[in-house]
């Protein structure tokens, strides 16, 4: 991701004020929601998956009702920053996404986001039961507010979109 990249992604999305930020994993996708001034995002729902067509469609009406104008879908990233297969899938789902949702997509290193999130449940003392429900949308919430954090200071001109990636990753491994 570069400065072009995400400041193509905030004018294409600009039509609307929120965004969606999926996590997408093999049995249920994790949805986030921003708020109307793109500060803050937080965890909507989580979609059990069934079949392209059903999911696509809950995601189609979440949209709708919340006036989103773009996506940022999570990119399972290798350790190395190379792409395997979960990131080809990924591409893929968003590829099919298109002509039912013709809405900007921005993908966004998702890498250590379930751990994160795994590890502040953990510290709260949630269930294994508890963490079930709730890792997916807040790991779609973290994956979303990356990038609002990313886009703020992009585009407020503080820093290069590669910098602020790299600052938020070693703030994570703290």
């Amino acid at each position: 991701m570069n400065r072009e990249e995400m400041a193509a992604f905030a004018e294409a999305s600009a039509g609307a004020p929120r965004l969606i930020g999926l996590d997408l994993g093999t049995k249920t996708i994790g949805i986030a929601l921003s708020d109307v001034g793109r500060q803050i995002a937080s965890p909507l729902e989580t979609i059990r998956r069934v079949k392209f067509t059903p999911d696509v469609a809950r995601i189609v009406t979440l949209c709708a009702t919340h006036a989103v104008g773009g996506l940022v879908i999570g990119m399972p990233l290798n350790m190395d920053g190379s792409e395997g297969p979960r990131a080809q899938s990924s591409r893929s789902f968003a590829r099919n996404l298109k002509p039912l949702l013709p809405l900007p997509v921005l993908f966004f290193d998702e890498r250590l986001s379930t751990a994160a999130v795994t590890r502040t449940l953990l510290e709260a003392d949630a269930s294994r039961a508890r963490r079930g429900e709730l890792v997916d949308k807040l790991a779609a919430a973290y994956i979303l507010q990356s990038c609002l954090d990313v886009m703020g200071g992009l585009l407020g001109g503080r820093e290069d979109a590669d910098d602020a990636r790299d600052r938020h990753w070693s703030q994570e491994r703290e």
